[in-house]
């Protein structure tokens, strides 16, 4: 069998654990409902219907004021579960608070479901503010592949928030402070784009507007936080262009961004296990939000 069919069947099967429910947890935060009722567009009350966070708070000693809105992977089929707590353990080791959101996924739910859910995310966050020890303007988002390219969506798509919403947290600015993106996808475009995540977020034969629109390296401009990036030359299931694409989108309009990309990483590596250049990236991306930390206002 041809090795990018392997890697496929493996995000496949990734997916499908997530939506089973079949993936390892923790003993982490019970997660609780991102509205106090029906998410918009909800097709019904079960538990895919009702996106969540479950937020990992750091030591009190360490806690540097950062937090960070973690989407894990899944091909918008599923949540990765290594891309989840783990992520989230991590981060609070570094100072930062951690919210896991396990976003709606497809083909139950498309666009703009998926993004809905991880704005509030962030609304939630700078809401939630002093309650949580953070600072509202060190709100930052954090994806892997499929989750990666929600990041990005929620980094090149937001608003200042609604004024006038009868919600309080609606009048809040969806907009993240930063964005992490690990072996993301960002285009919807062949042949850059990953088809299942595609077909999962946009449907069968979405239209060429809305391709486009979600094709988040026609979407950057001066406004867009800075980014931090991470991918393998040699990803086989999303190509090492979908990150360069982005960071090439962010030189040309002015957004800083930090780029690594290393000789050998199959897709999905997470946090880079044993492997001694994967797994420095946490460190790479650690470093990263200190630095914009002390410039935060």
């Amino acid at each position: 069998m041809r090795r990018d069919r392997c890697v496929n069947l493996v995000i496949a099967a990734s997916a499908l654990i997530g939506v089973l429910g079949l993936g390892p947890r923790g003993s982490g935060p019970e997660p609780t409902p991102l509205w106090p009722g029906p998410a918009p567009g909800a097709k019904g009350t079960g538990p895919e219907d009702v996106p969540t966070v479950a937020v990992f708070r750091p030591d009190p000693a360490r806690a540097n004021g950062i937090a960070v809105i973690v989407c894990p992977g899944g091909g918008y089929a599923g949540h990765a579960e290594h891309e989840a707590e783990p992520i989230a353990r991590w981060l609070n080791s570094t100072g930062a608070l951690a919210v896991v959101l396990r976003y709606r996924l497809g083909p139950r739910y498309l666009h703009p479901a998926m993004l809905q859910d991880a704005q509030r995310a962030i609304r939630l966050a700078r809401a939630r503010a002093a309650e949580w020890r953070v600072n509202p303007h060190r709100i930052g988002i954090l994806g892997f592949s499929a989750g990666g390219h929600l990041a990005s969506t929620a980094a090149t798509h937001f608003d200042g928030g609604d004024p006038a919403a009868t919600d309080p947290l609606e009048r809040l600015s969806s907009r993240p402070d930063f964005a992490v993106l690990i072996y993301p996808v960002v285009s919807m475009e062949p042949p850059l784009g990953h088809p299942g995540s595609r077909a999962n977020l946009l449907g069968t034969d979405p239209p060429a507007g809305l391709v486009r629109s979600l094709s988040n390296e026609t979407q950057v401009t001066r406004e867009t936080p800075p980014v931090f990036l991470v991918h393998g030359a040699d990803d086989e299931a999303v190509p090492v262009e979908n990150s360069l694409v982005f960071a090439a989108a962010c030189r040309k309009a002015g957004v800083p961004f930090e780029l690594h990309v290393f000789a050998h990483g199959p897709h999905g590596f997470g946090l880079g296990g044993s492997d001694p250049s994967l797994s420095r990236w946490p460190e790479l991306c650690a470093a990263w939000m200190r630095r914009l930390s002390a410039q935060a206002p």
